[in-house]
């Protein structure tokens, strides 16, 4: 067969997953340029008694726009909102929204804008479009609903354990059908079952958890055992470290009492979790607005030196400007990383890539330049922009290296936790270039999550100027 089982049922989820995911964020996004500028005509009318806007309201109500689009996508306003309540959406698409304005009324106070000083209009236009906002969440919550009920964009998962919380979780999963979770089985911690979990099957003890996850693509582990079995639950996260699945512990009402402050709501049901992005709430708000400002900053910055390297790709070689790589991004999804090409146009095996050495007669004279120098990165600055990388975070390893390093360096893929980065910890501190070795790869590792640990803005400030001082020119950049 050309295809296995496995393989085709993933590749039809991860279609349904993608398709409508991206079709509600896009349609959001479309919504809320249309509600920033229609409710700015409306609250001109209301204030005014006209709907024809002078140049300096309608030039207010663009910069509008343009500071929600910026807002909105930095504080991942356009993500999934599964199983998260609606109070706590509707706070931060308030706290969002203030920002937008906030953003607007600093622009005309600063630059002494006249004109457009009439607060109530400002009043009305920001009313409303919360309003409007929120209403139109709404109504893609109960879309998103309806999708899921009938069996479309739903995460899978699997329970270990057979406890009433096991059986609780299962049942309410499956009554909330809109929190678009499926469960598919549950795994017993030792050889003897000694009850079943009616609805959902049973799928073999520990030993078998981590295969399944892998091999079926699972995006949720949840553990229902008692917190008294602590040995079977460090085993589950360490059988786990190479799965970016998220763990999720729901504890017993005791251990609710101890660890509250850990405790979030999915579907009305309260979890801890044990691993989760060390980038998130505020921190990625945070770092998203840092990446985009300063590589929209620098990419105009250096627009005449990209022109010029382009140029000197074209003229050296044959082939084209930009290499593209397929990398692991954000929770190992597969992302394409754009480089200067600097080798020569060859062709690889299939599930191959041998990386560069000193000396490679792959690479030609200006590629060399550009290696040495880091300049062949230098379009990974529109990667930022997309929003799939960062300018700082752990360098972006090829596919292939991946699936190698993962078996071999403890904790390796919990790198892909974080968006990759132009930049690193690892990198300003030398560690650069071919990893020829496991213990280079398992330094690099050990940088990185350090890196993720102890994030920091003036962290990221920090490793930037380091780059600009010493780490673009390397003994081992080749």
């Amino acid at each position: 067969m050309l295809f296995s089982p496995i393989r085709t049922e993933y590749a039809v989820e991860r279609v349904s997953l993608n398709k409508f995911s991206a079709l509600f964020g896009f349609l959001l996004r479309i919504f809320d340029i249309a509600v920033i500028v229609a409710v700015g005509v409306a609250a001109y009318w209301l204030r005014f008694g006209t709907v024809e806007m002078p140049l300096d309201f309608r030039q207010a109500v663009a910069r509008g726009v343009l500071f929600a689009l910026l807002s909105m996508g930095t504080f991942s306003m356009y993500r999934s909102w599964r199983g998260v309540s609606v109070a706590s959406e509707a706070f931060k698409l308030l706290s969002v929204w203030s920002v937008v304005f906030m953003l607007g009324v600093l622009y005309v106070a600063l630059l002494k804008v006249q004109g457009v000083t009439s607060r109530l209009w400002w009043g009305y236009w920001f009313a409303g479009t919360v309003l409007a906002s929120g209403m139109g969440r709404l109504v893609c919550r109960q879309a998103a609903a309806w999708v899921r009920e009938r069996g479309l964009d739903v995460r899978t998962a699997v329970v270990v354990g057979s406890t009433a919380d096991a059986a609780h979780i299962v049942r309410t999963l499956e009554r909330q059908r809109w929190a678009g979770i499926e469960v598919r089985g549950w795994f017993s911690t030792g050889d003897a079952l000694q009850q079943q979990l009616a609805g959902v099957p049973h799928l073999g003890d520990l030993a078998a958890l981590a295969p399944y996850v892998e091999s079926h693509h699972i995006s949720q582990v949840w553990i229902a055992l008692p917190v008294s079995e602590q040995a079977a639950i460090d085993r589950i996260v360490t059988d786990l470290d190479h799965s970016t699945a998220d763990i999720k512990f729901v504890p017993d009402l005791f251990g609710l009492q101890l660890l509250n402050h850990s405790v979030e709501q999915i579907a009305g049901l309260p979890v801890i979790n044990l691993r989760a992005s060390p980038l998130d709430g505020e921190a990625r708000m945070v770092k998203g607005l840092e990446d985009r400002v300063l590589a929209a900053l620098i990419l105009v910055l250096i627009a005449p030196v990209l022109a010029v390297i382009a140029l000197g790709v074209k003229l050296t070689s044959r082939g084209p400007v930009l290499f593209k790589q397929k990398r692991h991004g954000l929770d190992g999804k597969t992302i394409k990383v754009w480089k200067f090409r600097s080798m020569r146009v060859h062709a690889e095996h299939a599930g191959q890539v041998t990386q560069a050495t000193k000396r490679d007669p792959r690479i030609t004279a200006f590629g060399s330049f550009l290696r040495r120098t880091s300049l062949d990165e230098l379009p990974q600055f529109i990667n930022v922009l997309q929003g799939k990388m960062s300018i700082v975070g752990p360098r972006p390893h090829a596919v292939e290296h991946n699936h190698h390093y993962k078996a071999i360096v403890q904790n390796y893929m919990q790198r892909h936790r974080v968006k990759p980065g132009i930049t690193g910890w690892a990198q300003v501190n030398g560690l650069r270039g071919e990893t020829d070795t496991v213990d280079k790869m398992a330094a690099r590792v050990e940088y990185d999550l350090h890196y993720m640990q102890n994030w920091s803005l003036l962290l990221d400030l920090r490793i930037i100027a380091m780059t600009v001082v010493k780490g673009f020119i390397g003994k081992a950049a080749y």
